[in-house]
């Protein structure tokens, strides 16, 4: 069958499937949303908060906001098959427009709630996931949070503003958005990381075999490398010489370097060096006796814990989900093990409960102070590259600055994204594009230009206000961030699984550094 005639029957098929989805749940729609019950919890969340419609494929217009609980029912008739609020607090939500200064912004703020969204293609793992961030929630302090199963494959849980201290070290925590809610989701996902490990490890002994291991180093949390520390001695003079390389990457042969002879392994010694805080199993033992999964298994299993930016809207609870049909239920944290989808979440069986917890005032102070406190591994890494760029060659790029930007040096996943997202993946794609754009020093004009031309080419463009607040975030950012690796799943989640040559450069900025410089790529992959 020719190309052309397999993308139309896939598109048939396609379209198929969405007017099936689409019937089904407009079949329910207004029964549903009719009761009382489901009405008084979506209304009583609303409080302060932006809340937009959303009618099957798109949402309606922005800002919104309930009055009275019959607003619900009146969108429900014309149309609305599902809802979804802001995370933070507004005076009025009506107030907010498009376009609007940062300043503008944070007069209209009174506060933001933190939102952990969990999403995994895996259902179970989602489960695991939920659980590992709630321990580590319970760690630092946290005795009450709102859970709820998100109506698709993942989980939301929520600590309101309330159990938040109102300023901490002069700065006001109602001002500090998205930086702070940001900075205690990464932090969560390091500190739960080993309770997730523990929570597979149970059940997932196989599939936990799978993951790369290595040793982490116990002061800065980064995971070392592994490295050999190899005395060669010259048969001839015996002059000794001492040399430590990456494991599996010494030089073959060594000359000595008074008599040029070769030289011979006398004593060979593994070690672990730590590169950021410049330690190694060595000198410091005790900082090196941890193994632990290398990968980042938070990725590889496709959960995303950090969705933090500004006027960002998540499903309300009880709210149904397009996809599935199935209800935002509130869920407890005993009843997360045994939550079965069809039977928990059937719109016709539930009984709603208050998805806002009713917490202590300063509850989360702990978890705030200890988020501020902790050096996260990613950014110390991101910090030390962004300093001294260094390729295989052993040449440095310090303070690089590529005058004229070629495009033709651009990764092809990044050429592939900028012609514009078919499918889902549109915020994960943008935040590769702003990571790797800021980072090659790219005016900030033509960075405006390219992703409102990349925005056109998306199957459903993002919504201009949230382009400009990530560009708004990515122009304060103290410190610039790297793309994720190309091994990250990051590419092949949005449907753009990367090269072999990018593999091998392992980032994009690495990439473009290389073409743009003329620095030979044509070295083969060691498997």
């Amino acid at each position: 069958m020719p190309e052309q005639e397999k993308e139309e029957e896939f598109n048939k098929q396609e379209k198929r499937e969405i007017s099936l989805k689409e019937e089904r749940i407009r079949r329910i729609c207004l029964s549903y949303y009719s009761r009382n019950d489901i009405k008084k919890a979506i209304f009583d969340f609303s409080k302060n908060r932006e809340c937009v419609p959303r009618y099957f494929e798109g949402f309606g217009k922005r800002p919104d906001a309930f009055h009275y609980e019959s607003d619900i029912i009146e969108l429900v008739k014309k149309g609305a098959t599902s809802f979804h609020s802001s995370e933070e607090l507004w005076k009025d939500p009506l107030e907010i427009a498009t376009g609007m200064s940062e300043n503008e912004l944070k007069s209209l703020r009174i506060g933001w709630d933190l939102l952990i969204d969990i999403d995994c293609k895996y259902f179970e793992y989602s489960k695991k996931a939920a659980l590992s961030i709630i321990q580590a929630l319970e760690s630092c302090g946290l005795k009450n949070m709102g859970i709820k199963f998100s109506g698709g494959k993942g989980f939301h849980i929520i600590v309101p503003f309330k159990a938040f201290p109102e300023e901490v070290s002069g700065k006001k925590t109602a001002e500090m958005f998205p930086e702070w809610p940001r900075r205690i989701c990464a932090y969560l996902k390091e500190k739960s990381r080993v309770f997730l490990e523990r929570e597979m490890s149970n059940e997932d002994s196989k599939f936990l075999s799978k993951f790369k291991r290595g040793v982490r180093c116990e002061t800065c949390k980064n995971i070392s490398e592994e490295k050999e520390k190899i005395l060669y001695v010259c048969p001839a003079c015996k002059t000794e010489l001492q040399n430590i390389s990456d494991a599996f990457k010494r030089k073959r042969i060594i000359r000595c370097p008074k008599c040029q002879r070769e030289m011979i392994e006398k004593q060979h010694t593994k070690l672990f060096v730590c590169n950021i805080c410049n330690k190694n199993s060595q000198s410091n033992p005790e900082n090196f006796n941890e193994s632990v999964i290398v990968e980042d298994i938070f990725e590889v299993l496709g959960l995303d814990v950090i969705l933090v930016s500004p006027r960002h809207l998540f499903r309300m609870p009880y709210s149904l989900h397009e996809k599935t049909s199935l209800a935002s239920v509130v869920v407890y944290k005993d009843e997360i093990k045994d939550f079965d989808m069809i039977r928990d979440a059937d719109p016709l069986r539930i009984i709603p409960r208050n998805f806002m917890p009713n917490s202590e005032k300063n509850e989360a102070k702990r978890l705030l102070i200890e988020s501020l406190e902790y050096k996260i591994p990613e950014e110390a890494s991101s910090l030390k590259t962004e300093k001294t760029y260094q390729d295989d060659s052993n040449k440095k790029f310090k303070d690089f600055q590529i005058k004229n930007i070629n495009p033709e040096n651009f990764p092809p996943a990044i050429k592939k994204i900028l012609q514009g997202m078919k499918d889902d993946g549109r915020k994960r794609a943008l935040f590769i594009l702003l990571s790797f754009f800021k980072f090659i020093n790219m005016p900030e004009e033509e960075i405006k230009n390219r992703l409102e031309e990349w925005n056109k080419k998306n199957y459903n463009p993002l919504h201009q206000g949230y382009i400009k607040a990530q560009m708004a975030w990515y122009a304060k950012a103290k410190q610039k961030k790297l793309p994720p690796n190309f091994d990250k799943t990051y590419y092949r989640e949005i449907g753009i699984p990367p090269t072999d040559e990018e593999l091998r450069l392992k980032n994009p900025v690495n990439y473009f550094i290389k073409k743009s410089l003329n620095i030979s790529t044509k070295r083969s992959i060691k498997k």
